[in-house]
């Protein structure tokens, strides 16, 4: 079977990839198990290096580009992970790009997904973004978006044209709304969460990292090891599962950057931790404050999602992953 990743290139991208080629088998539209023929990754770029195999083919082109697209998303498309997008402080500040890429790449996605052989299943990663304005203390699954960002606002969007086109029956879609991504290898990005990854991942690099918030500021958070196993769960679980609601919130754990900074100076030393300066900036304070922190995500739990155990074990599994010594 085929299977296509947009956003291939990136972080995430390349540790779903190398997971589908690990695992060889997905679920296909027809219910049965497959073998990964072929694995399209469609990026603008693609920095990380990935070990040669005769499965994967790599395509650097625009999201947003229906010729890039019809290249790409062929009638044979059994699977398609949607991860690429514009990040959320890029697409704050670069509206016409955000909605280009965000909104209207993926509602070309999808048009493209219309004319496949069969119903491919779609996964769609979508964001925590979508809440904002005057939240509870908690969030819960009835919690109704209502997003404060561009970024926000484009994820939602497309999650709705997710829902429609499954009920149209032109795709099997499941979106995906992430918790913040910790730690992200490689370098800061201009994500409004990035710092998030910075100050753990720098510290533990040896080098400096500047904090743009405040150490009360909370995050919801998940490491890439469990987003990654949540994208081919979401995948492998049947239509039914999802019935007539095609979106789910991530489980996650709530940690403020204090408790970040506290868990690395455990499991390394104070020194370590010392490396982090605060440096506020106003334009990310003020995006990071319109996102929850807190969720009680009883529908991802019951269809089988998992959160990290806590935030020691998220550092600990990106050291290892990375090859640092701690």
């Amino acid at each position: 079977m085929k299977v296509v990743i947009t956003g291939g290139g990136g972080f995430l991208g390349s540790k779903l990839a190398n997971a589908l080629l690990a695992r060889g088998k997905m679920t296909g539209p027809d219910g049965g198990a497959h073998e990964i023929s072929k694995l399209v990754l469609l990026d603008t770029g693609f920095p990380i290096p990935r070990p040669a195999d005769p499965r994967v083919e790599k395509v650097s082109g625009d999201l947003s580009d229906p010729a890039t697209l019809e290249r790409v998303v062929t009638p044979d498309t059994a699977s398609l992970f949607h991860l690429a997008a514009v990040v959320s402080g890029q697409a704050e500040s670069d509206f016409e790009l955000g909605m280009r890429v965000n909104l209207e790449g993926t509602r070309l996605v999808l048009e493209r997904l219309r004319r496949c052989a069969k119903p491919p299943r779609v996964v769609f990663s979508s964001s925590v973004a979508a809440f904002g304005g005057e939240l509870p203390a908690e969030l819960d699954d009835s919690t109704t978006p209502n997003p404060q960002t561009s970024y926000g606002a484009q994820k939602v969007a497309s999650e709705y044209l997710v829902s429609d086109y499954s009920r149209k029956g032109f795709i099997d879609g499941r979106s995906l709304r992430l918790p913040t991504i910790v730690v992200r290898a490689g370098k800061p990005n201009a994500a409004a969460s990035s710092f998030a990854s910075s100050i753990l991942r720098e510290p533990l690099n040896g080098l400096p990292s500047d904090c743009p918030v405040g150490p009360e500021t909370g995050v919801w958070l998940l490491s890439p090891r469990r987003v990654t196993e949540a994208f081919m769960h979401a995948h492998e679980l049947p239509a039914t599962a999802w019935g007539l609601n095609r979106v789910v919130n991530l489980p996650g754990i709530t940690v403020s950057v204090a408790q970040m900074l506290e868990a690395l100076a455990r499991v390394t030393d104070r020194k370590v931790a010392e490396r982090v300066r605060w440096t506020p900036d106003p334009r990310i304070r003020e995006i990071v404050k319109t996102w929850p922190v807190r969720f009680r995500t009883l529908r991802a739990l019951a269809m089988g999602f998992k959160p990290d155990e806590d935030i020691e074990s998220v550092i600990r599994s990106y050291a290892a992953d990375e090859g640092i010594p701690l």
